[in-house]
């Protein structure tokens, strides 16, 4: 695809849309007006899709998003890559979703390519907790939950909780509950 099509289809559409509802308060009626704007413009979007005041997606041509899903206020989702969240996929406030990195060139890292492209894939019912980072590469299972402040790299297990800089796994919980 292009990238004056992407931008023309996708970017700019989704970017107006989030500018011009970000008056509206974070209630349960204004967060799912703002989901329902807003989910034409992704690669592909469930049912009930829920977003918050100051979110910004970064190529919303490469994020997919289950039923269910919940964006809170200030997250970030850098989709140089696919991102996929899952059905009911929970994201607390400022959570931040990174599918490359930058490198260093010519003495800084703004003038290096960018690297290590990867998908990031976020399993049914999972909950990234307040100002969490999910780096490049990252996959999660069902249920994970990822506790507030964390910065997760790797695989995640059905069920497992991960806290802590970097995250280490904490627990596995029991889904059939």
């Amino acid at each position: 695809m292009s990238k004056l099509i992407r931008l023309l289809r996708y970017d700019w559409p989704l970017h107006f849309i989030l500018i011009f509802s970000n008056w509206m308060p974070d209630n349960v009626a204004f967060l799912r007006f703002r989901g329902w704007l807003a989910s034409p413009f992704f690669k592909s979007c469930g049912k009930s899709l829920r977003i918050g005041r100051d979110v910004t997606f970064f190529n919303p041509s490469n994020i997919s998003i289950g039923d269910k899903v919940y964006i809170a206020k200030g997250g970030w989702l850098l989709a140089i890559e696919e991102i996929r969240l899952d059905s009911e996929v929970l994201l607390g406030p400022y959570v931040q979703i990174v599918t490359a990195n930058h490198s260093f060139e010519k003495g800084a890292y703004r003038n290096g390519p960018v690297v290590n492209r990867v998908a990031v894939v976020i399993g049914a019912g999972s909950w990234l907790s307040g100002h969490c980072t999910v780096l490049p590469g990252s996959n999660l299972g069902k249920g994970v939950l990822i506790a507030a402040n964390s910065v997760f790299k790797g695989n995640a297990q059905d069920g497992d909780v991960f806290g802590g800089v970097p995250a280490k796994k904490i627990k596995s919980i029991d889904l059939n509950k």
